[in-house]
């Protein structure tokens, strides 16, 4: 796309929360920035102090509640619905991109609150639940007012299939590879036959469980062996249980910056990944394979699909901590065929550059905005109408 254009964003989750869509918005929008585009983000904030982009715009705080296996900070009622239309209203948009449309939060509110050029991100996958098809007929008229539909994996295009019979293009989750690349070992953390955890640890579908199940065998055979884990949660309910000859092969990191996580990747020879479920793209694995780490992952079908069914990554059995130990000494067992899914991941994990990514979506862009006039706000009247589908 030639010309400059002013995007505004939706987020449906907390800005101050760190997620994978936040983290996707706010590395999409500073690339879009850097080309010369102007970007405004509207998104729930817990505290507006915090939130250091001049491009943000703070809508309110939000409530959490339970989603797909998490816990989801959305925004939402009366005086969310007044800011989305002050900010529609004042924005004077070619375009909105909008992200989780169908979550009830800001990103529904602006769809019900916009008319003109929209452009939606489909990021959860999601199996037949009977919620979401009690408030499909609700959602698919305001769905309908989309200019045009992303989908970031197979699995959240299906997703979006199955609930709401309506298609998208599969543009996958962007990364800053030059970042992860540039990550250097850190001799405060790396020893020889470490391995990598990163995540909400305490969280159940995380998987670390499953991980610490196999780390007796993998010991045996190692006893050298080290296990970092990186990211928030309660250690003392994770360690409660365990053997104190494998809990002293444990160190806890904490939660860690964008430039740790980088030199995270670069301090072990292995990462990780043991998600049972709720992933319908794996990002941690691209930004893993640009740091240059293989991997070794569940086979659940967002990883099978990232790692081409192994192509790009060890993969073993879901849930199953004695698959994970044997696939773990195998490969810890064989520096070259580490060596050999270091360098191919790399090469691969180029095709989620942002440079790509990036230029996919503003395509997307460039068909949504052909021939209009810009972002309006819709009545109040009938906006609502379409979304009680009167």
């Amino acid at each position: 796309m030639k010309r400059k254009i002013k995007i505004g964003m939706v987020c449906p989750y907390g800005w101050d929360t760190p997620g994978g869509v936040q983290i996707h918005m706010k590395e999409l929008a500073e690339f879009l920035i850097k080309e010369g585009h102007e970007v405004s983000l509207l998104a729930p904030v817990s505290d507006e102090s915090a939130v250091m982009e001049p491009w943000v715009v703070p809508a309110g705080r939000p409530v959490p509640i339970p989603f797909n296996g998490a816990v989801a900070r959305i925004l939402f009622g009366p005086i969310a619905t007044s800011r989305v239309r002050q900010w529609i209203s004042s924005g004077e948009f070619d375009l909105i991109h909008i992200h989780e449309p169908a979550i009830p939060s800001l990103s529904l509110l602006a769809c019900v609150a916009g008319d003109g050029p929209m452009v939606a991100t489909f990021h959860a996958s999601a199996p037949k639940q009977k919620a979401i098809y009690a408030i499909g007929p609700i959602l698919e008229p305001v769905l309908e007012k989309l200019s045009a539909r992303i989908a970031v994996s197979e699995m959240a295009r299906e997703t979006l299939k199955v609930h709401f019979e309506t298609e998208a293009v599969v543009i996958p989750n962007g990364i800053d590879t030059t970042k992860y690349s540039n990550g250097v070992r850190n001799p405060e953390w790396y020893r020889p036959n470490t391995i990598g955890f990163l995540g909400r640890f305490d969280e159940q579908r995380k998987g670390l469980s499953v991980l610490l199940n196999a780390l007796p065998e993998i010991a045996r055979a190692f006893p050298d062996i080290q296990l970092l884990i990186a990211g928030p949660g309660d250690e003392a309910s994770v360690l409660k249980g365990i053997d104190p000859e494998i809990v002293r092969r444990i160190r806890f990191l904490g939660r860690l910056s964008e430039e740790e996580k980088a030199d995270f990747f670069k301090s072990v020879d292995i990462y990780v990944a043991p998600n049972i479920r709720g992933e319908s793209f794996g990002i941690i694995l691209a930004e893993a394979m640009a740091g240059g780490v293989p991997i070794l992952a569940s086979d659940i079908q967002a990883f099978n699909d990232l790692l081409q069914n192994g192509k790009y990554g060890r993969l073993f059995q879901n849930e199953s901590s004695v698959d994970l130990a044997k696939q773990c000494l195998s490969l810890l067992s064989n520096a070259s065929e580490r060596e050999q899914f270091s360098k191919n991941g790399y090469a691969y994990a180029l095709t989620f550059d942002w440079k790509s990514v990036a230029s996919q979506i503003l395509d997307v862009y460039e068909v949504a905005i052909a021939g209009g006039t810009g972002v309006t706000l819709a009545s109040e009247n009938r906006g609502w109408r379409r979304l009680r589908n009167e």
